[in-house]
Formats: structure tokens, sequence, C-alpha cells
């Protein structure tokens, strides 16, 4: 027996609050984990029950704006493109305030 459920055994002689509630609340646990899976994968989870049926999850697609656009990381800090964006205004309008 693995220590995790040494200590999960131990716990539920000694509190009953936590052993009441335990099963259904790791139950839940599991399927977050699975759901979670199918979230990231990109692709379907198979759930086959005892009787062969089989469920397939599959993560829902969510709709994004054509504005969006993926971040990039750079080696820059916002002191610096404020101050590249002040020199640049500087040269156009001969002022660096708006």
């Amino acid at each position: 027996m693995s220590d995790l459920k040494k200590y999960i055994a131990k716990r539920k002689k000694t509190d009953k609050e936590f052993a009441e509630g335990f099963e259904e609340g790791y139950e839940q646990f599991k399927i977050g984990v699975v759901l979670r899976q199918a979230r990231e994968s990109e692709g379907k989870v198979l759930i086959r029950r005892k009787d062969d049926r089989t469920f397939a999850l599959v993560p829902e697609q969510l709709r994004s704006s054509p504005l969006d656009i993926p971040s990039v990381k750079a080696d820059i800090s916002t002191e610096e493109i404020v101050s590249i964006v002040r020199k640049r205004r500087e040269r156009i309008t001969g002022t660096s305030k708006l």
C-alpha cells in the first residue's frame, strides 16, 4: 500500500467528515482530470464503460476574433519601448509630447 493510500485510510478512520465526502470528491477530481485532458489534447477522449459502451468527450472549439494575434517574447523593457516611441515622435513632429 502506498503512503498516500495509507494516509487516506488513516484519515478516513479519524475524520468522519473527510470519510463521508472523500469518495465522491475523488470521483469528481478524476472526471475533472479527464475533461482537462480532452480540452488540452485538441482531440477526443474515449470513455469505455464496463458494459462496453463508449462515449467520446470532444473539446468545444472556442471562437476567436480575427484580431487575435499571438504574443511575441521580446527582450525589451517598457522603458525601452517608451523611449523608442518618443524618439520616433520627436523625428516626426519635432516634439516628444502628444
